[in-house]
């Protein structure tokens, strides 16, 4: 199907024109490239906003250099500017654990990694408060959401506070953002229709009272201006201040701020910031004192319905690139574009991933007529040939799971529904997610649909007291493995070490056995030659030299050659990031070792390739160092050379839906 440019979102002078606009409502400034599909933030926030009647434009990834003429060229909105630094976190997208340069960025034209600054948020809206002061700027997306309290910069080394105090922005919208920027928008529309007249330019802007009532918002402010005061119903966090000068002080905070983020009725969390945070000079005191600065959290809004989630995929998106690209590859847009997301949240909990800091743990599933008008156009691009890539979500198989107890989940505190033990009160049948996979895979153009998104084999093992739930397990198990795995199976045990994966929440090694062993039995059954392949992770807290050497051996005892592997990178605001940087648990302050130093993080990673002549003497040494000379004779067999052992789970340019550990997350 054709587009005309004014299907897209306007992005220069000239598509407003033609849409006959003399003025718009609100700009948005991406750190992405512009894609039309549902699965990219800015676009929805967009297309959300253009439903409820505001006249939007996206300015993609400008020029942040010489005379900002990006940031200049669509002059000054009506309402406010919106900032979107991008799908997934600035600093994660361009740089590996290690710190060094990634090869390309995956959002933008042709992977080229100079199109975006480091920390758009804080780059964008400098420049935006400094051409436009009277303008609001709002943060939304990844990079704000999951710094909008004092947090760890694992490239900065440092904490640093909640990232308004470094941008100057005036409010941030954390998690999924549709409902919070519709009433951010109503309520600026109305104040400016009270007023009757814009703020003269040049002033600075000042946030309403009403602005600080919405909730799923984070604002500063001074004690007298928060709405009702600090009150006992509030959780005051210890202050940035103390947070510096106390590492156990900032594993406490986590443990509240994590909790909060996962309920479905939270509390405020306040923190105390410098004072010289707050930015426009009107909202400083006048005799110069220093009054006390707050971040204010408002709590989110409870999980969407299915209506309202509905109501978001069904924007009339193009689900392709601005025309403005073409010719031109966007990596992560060939990931996704024959690929369908069918729920939001997350409840796994997992320690070092931020999808539920961000969706909630709350699952909010489409509808099936829904999920099935979006295949439907994928069916109808010209380039496709039949193959779904993605059939999933956050995960892949919590699609129709929920407490059988509303009541109980309106009061639970615990951040997963799976960890430690899966929840008596969640209902995990796969009987909806078996009739979704049925219904699409009976579409006319429809030959097959995979499975891309990680599989939770803990789900399909769990043993439920209701017989069709079990049924429904062991059906769904077999219909995954025997119709939609594309060769390859991803599935993320991450760890081989009992006592490491429960500080990652994740199940026991066990529970991975028991899935490999159903897997090579299907296989077999059904005369498939298919791969299970695993990711695993090296240097998490709590990980020792000595735990990686033995995943080496394990995973040599299975037959596998690992390539699906990642050094853990903190990122802000997860559990795990807090873990390594504190050095306390902050769920039972008991202190966690962590490998830190770059020989003791390159001493851990080296185990994921034991396999590899070159690096045998020094996994030899490594191991004497560590008084495990035992295990030479078991990772190393003389008679037998090691790349003629077991089979290998290396990819080959041949072989579809290729996937790395690394690839980019699909955040909004």
């Amino acid at each position: 199907m054709e587009y005309r440019l004014t299907d897209f979102l306007p992005t220069t002078k000239k598509e407003v024109e033609l849409r006959g606009w003399d003025q718009l409502d609100i700009i948005l400034f991406s750190g992405d490239a512009y894609i039309d599909h549902p699965a990219f933030g800015a676009a929805v926030i967009g297309r959300t906003l253009e439903a409820a009647g505001y006249r939007v434009a996206i300015v993609p990834q400008p020029d942040w250099h010489g005379d900002y003429r990006d940031f200049k060229k669509l002059g000054r909105p009506r309402l406010f500017f919106g900032i979107a630094p991008g799908c997934m976190d600035s600093m994660v997208n361009k740089y590996t654990a290690n710190r060094r340069l990634r090869s390309e960025d995956a959002y933008s034209p042709d992977g080229r990694h100079d199109m975006r600054p480091e920390y758009p948020t804080i780059v964008y809206t400098r420049i935006l408060k400094q051409l436009f002061p009277d303008v609001p700027v709002i943060l939304g997306g990844i990079e704000a959401s999951m710094r909008r309290l004092t947090h760890y910069d694992y490239w900065q080394d440092r904490l640093r506070p909640c990232i308004l105090c470094d941008s100057g922005a005036d409010m941030i919208t954390y998690g999924m953002g549709e409902k919070t920027t519709l009433e951010l928008a109503r309520l600026l529309n109305e104040e400016l229709r009270m007023k009757n007249e814009r703020l003269r330019v040049g002033e600075h802007f000042t946030l309403h009272t009403s602005l600080m009532t919405i909730p799923q918002t984070v604002y500063l402010a001074q004690e007298k201006d928060i709405p009702g005061g600090i009150t006992a119903d509030d959780i005051l966090l210890h202050s940035h201040e103390e947070c510096l000068r106390n590492k156990r002080a900032q594993a406490e905070n986590f443990r509240h701020i994590e909790e909060q983020s996962n309920m479905m009725h939270a509390q405020r969390l306040i923190q105390a910031v410098p004072s010289s945070c707050l930015q426009s000079p009107s909202s400083r005191p006048a005799n110069g004192s220093s009054a006390a600065v707050y971040a204010v959290v408002n709590p989110p809004y409870p999980p969407m319905t299915t209506a309202e989630l509905d109501a978001s995929f069904d924007l009339p998106y193009t689900r392709q690139p601005h025309p403005k690209y073409k010719g031109r590859r966007i990596p992560a847009y060939d990931m996704i574009k024959h690929s369908v997301n069918i729920h939001r949240g997350c409840f796994g909990g997992c320690a070092f991933c931020t999808i539920s800091a961000h969706q909630g743990k709350f699952i909010t599933c489409r509808s099936k007529e829904s999920i099935l008008r979006e295949v439907k156009q994928v069916i109808q691009m010209p380039d496709f040939k039949g193959y779904l890539t993605d059939l999933g979500g956050p995960s892949a198989n919590m699609y129709g799971m929920h407490g059988n107890n509303l009541s109980a989940c309106e009061k639970c505190r615990r951040p997963s529904c799976i960890h430690p033990k899966i929840c008596p009160n969640l209902n995990t049948s796969h009987r909806k997610l078996l009739d979704i996979y049925h219904a699409v895979d009976s579409l006319p153009g429809i030959k097959k649909s995979f499975i891309g998104s990680g599989v939770r084999y803990d789900l399909l093992l769990h043993h439920s007291t209701d017989e069709d739930t079990n049924l429904a397990a062991q059906e769904y198990t077999r219909e995954l493995i025997c119709r939609h795995v594309s060769g390859r199976l991803k599935v993320a045990p991450e760890h081989t070490s009992d006592r490491v994966l429960q500080l990652m929440r994740k199940p026991s090694f066990q529970q991975f056995y028991e899935f490999k062993r159903i897997f090579d039995r299907l296989n077999g059954e059904e005369h498939l030659r298919q791969q299970l392949i695993p990711y695993f992770i090296s240097s998490h807290p709590g990980c020792h030299e000595e735990d990686m050497a033995e995943l080496a051996v394990i995973t040599k005892q299975l037959d596998f050659h690992l390539e699906q592997v990642q050094d853990f990178t903190p990122t802000p605001m997860t559990v795990s990031t807090e873990t390594w940087y504190t050095g306390f648990d902050p769920y039972t302050l008991q202190p966690v070792f962590s490998a830190k130093s770059q020989r003791d993080k390159l001493a851990q990673r080296q185990y994921f390739f034991w396999y590899q002549p070159e690096g045998r003497h020094a996994i030899e040494q490594s191991l004497r160092r560590i008084g495990r000379t035992d295990l030479i004779k078991r990772l190393y067999n003389d008679t037998t050379h090691p790349r003629n052992e077991g089979h290998r789970t290396k990819q080959h340019p041949e072989e579809p839906n290729k996937e790395k550990r690394g690839r980019p997350r699909r955040h909004k």
